[in-house]
Order: C-alpha cells, then structure tokens, then sequence
C-alpha cells in the first residue's frame, strides 16, 4: 500500500472536532467589523480609545522606540524571565520599597494573561492542593486560565444583588467559610473587571486581616493601575496585602497603561517569605516559563524599560496616563447626564463610584442583545459597556438607543 493510500485508509482524526463556540468578548469584536452599518459603536473589548476612536501610540512610547531604534544592536533572545533593565523597573514600580527586594522572584511574561498563566501552573504544581477562589464576577479569562493551567476553580461573593455594589460581608464570609489555609484567593488590585466596583481603603485593611488570618495565598490581577485614582492610589490595596501577608503572587500588564496592547507586556512578581524560598519559586517559574514560550518578546518591555529609566519620559507618560483617565471620568459622567435627559430612563449615576475602563450598565443579556442587533452597540452579554469605548460626539445616540432597549 502506497503512502498515499494508507493515509486515505486512515481514519480523519480531525473530522470529529467540534467547532468552538466564538470568544465571549473578542467574538463581538470580529462582529462588529463586519458589521456594515455607519452608525455602531464597539464597548465590548478592553481598549482605550480617543476622541478619534482609535487607539493611540503614547508620545512618550513614540520617544522610546526612536532611541531603541538608535541604540538596539541585537535581535538575540532574552533570558528565560525577561530582560534585567525591565523587571527591575517594574519591581520597582509595583513594590516600591515595601517588600525587600531579594523576597522577590521576578518573571517578565507575555502579557497579564501569560503572568495569569504561569502563576497558576506554579500553583497547582508547587502548592498542591491548591484551590484559587475567584471572585462573583471576574473577568471572563480568568477561569479558563486557571482550570487550563490545572488549577482547581471556586467562587467567592463579590457583587450585590442590585449589581451596582460590593457585597463586602458576603465576601469576607466566603473567604473566611468557604476557605481552607493554602487555598488562593485572586483579587483586582484596582478597576475591577467587569464591574468597576472596587472596595475602599477601610476595606482593603479586613480584606487583607481575613487572607492572613485564613493563610491564604493572595494573587493580584493588577492590569489597571493608573485608570482608577491614579498611579499611588491604585495601588493602595496592593500594598495593604502586602503589608499583612508574607507572600502574594501579583501579576501585572503594561498593555492599558502604556498603551502596548500588542506588544504583550507584562510581569509576573512573587514575594515569599525569605530570600531562599524566592530563589527557588524563580526557578520553578524559569521551568514553567521554559517549557511554554521559552523566553518572552523583547521590544514592549524595552520601550516600558526605556521609559521608566528616563525622568523625562517617565514624566510625560504620568502625564499622558493623567488624560487617559481624567477622559475616561469625563465619558462616564457624560453618559449619565445623557441618560438623565431621556424620558423614562432609569437613574445612571451609581456608574460614577465606578472606577476604571469598565462599568456594570445593569443591562440585561437580552437587552445587550437587541442594543448589538437594532442599534449596533456592542456590548458584552453581562451588561459590562467599556466607558473608553464611548464617542463623546456621539454621547446623545448612544443614551438614545440605552433608552431604547430599556423603554
């Protein structure tokens, strides 16, 4: 039997494969691309926009890549966890001085998806029986990172029932209940997503009293830092964990906050109790790093690298972060006194305790449903609408078709 034959003779393996149903967020992106229609607006995925409607190259990135281009004299690979210039900038931007450095394993990854991802493969093979306890509701990759990277998935309360704010006794009973010492608990540093519901900083202090209490393992999704308060005020919450626990995992991304979605820049910082014990998490995290994408991209950790070490350019990207956010304050606020002038429309202003690119509009899946198919407002299906989304020359079309679906 010829080659040819046999591989006719044999079975068609991939026949059977079922086809996957579309991403929950990205999926509404590709829709509304091929969506004809002139009048549509994208508030699914989680991109900041100007006023032109696109996503912009920060001037202070800009900057950065002219003296790469200038300096740059090798396309080799960078060391299994990242290039030194960049993780120490970014320790230094996460922690500041309030961990000892040498308490600190630190891993440049691909992204906060990849920081995600290796973290929790480190905790289901090196901290078995692990669970990782997300919070009720959380970004929509977060399960599915955590369950792929083999660890077990539980659920704590975070959203009240009216789905405009935090159930704070709901969630300190979950953790203190439902938990058993060794267990990790993920939070969001700050912007919470998908709500933009965020705890204050009286409650970031019983939050962390629990997580000790219990012996939990603390890992902060800190995506955001920048877009709520500002750079020091979002990263209160991080750094109240951190006071009361001796160990955390915080995973952090450079994609909103510099403007680098697709570069993939992120980190991954885990602090342990002693030095010894966060020399050897790095060399597990080196063996996990090594057997998925072997060494991380160079060029969006040089630009955030080139930018922190410049006064200069790490002055113009606070100020151009400060626009980012104060025009993602003046949207929401905007888009409520819009909603206010519409006859019949409920009252929107609980959207401004919100804080981040994200807020919880309280629409139904239906109702998102028929703002995506009558008006062309994509929306995810939970009712999240990314605020940075929203056209400010278009604000009163876009709380006219709200309206419409609420009527």
């Amino acid at each position: 039997m010829t080659a040819t034959e046999s591989a006719t003779a044999a079975p068609h393996r991939f026949d059977s494969i079922p086809l996957a149903p579309p991403d929950a967020i990205l999926g509404l992106t590709e829709a509304f691309a091929a969506d004809t229609r002139s009048e549509k607006m994208n508030l699914s995925v989680g991109v900041y926009k100007d006023a032109s409607g696109v996503t912009p190259i920060l001037k202070c990135v800009k900057e950065a890549e002219k003296q790469l281009i200038e300096s740059e004299k090798t396309k080799g690979y960078l060391p299994i966890n990242g290039q030194p210039d960049y993780r120490s900038q970014v320790q230094q931007l996460v922690f500041g001085d309030r961990v000892e450095s040498d308490r600190i394993a630190m891993v440049q990854a691909p992204g906060g998806t990849g920081a995600l991802r290796v973290a929790g493969e480190f905790l289901a093979r090196q901290c078995s029986p692990t669970r990782v306890f997300l919070p009720s509701p959380t970004w929509a990759n977060h399960n599915a990172i955590m369950q792929s990277a083999g660890a077990p998935v539980e659920s704590y309360t975070y959203l009240a029932d009216d789905r405009r704010s935090l159930n704070f006794e709901g969630m300190l009973s979950d953790l203190r209940d439902k938990t058993r010492p060794g267990d990790a608990v993920l939070l969001h540093a700050c912007c919470h997503n998908p709500t933009g519901v965020d705890p204050t900083a009286e409650q970031w202090q019983e939050i962390a009293r629990v997580i000790s209490s219990q012996g939990l393992i603390p890992v902060l999704d800190f995506a955001y830092q920048g877009f709520g308060d500002g750079l020091e005020a979002d990263a209160v919450g991080l750094h109240t964990v951190l006071d009361k626990c001796a160990e955390a995992i915080v995973c952090s991304s450079y994609s909103k906050n510099f403007g680098l979605y697709s570069e993939r820049v992120g980190a991954i910082g885990l602090v342990a109790s002693n030095p010894a014990a966060a020399s050897a998490s790095l060399s597990q995290l080196k063996v996990l790093v090594r057997s998925n994408y072997s060494n991380p991209p160079r060029h969006g950790a040089a630009i955030v690298a080139t930018i922190l070490a410049d006064q200069e350019l790490t002055r113009l990207w606070k100020t151009e972060l400060d626009e980012m956010r104060i025009r993602i304050t003046q949207l929401r606020e905007k888009f409520v006194e819009g909603m206010a002038k519409q006859a019949g429309a409920p009252d929107f202003s609980f959207l401004l305790k919100q804080k981040g690119m994200f807020s919880y509009s309280g629409l139904t899946a239906m109702q998102a449903d028929e703002l995506r198919t009558k008006y062309g407002v994509y929306v995810v299906g939970s009712g999240r609408i990314n605020v940075a989304g929203m056209d400010e020359d278009r604000m009163d079309w876009l709380c006219g078709a709200v309206a419409g679906v609420l009527s």
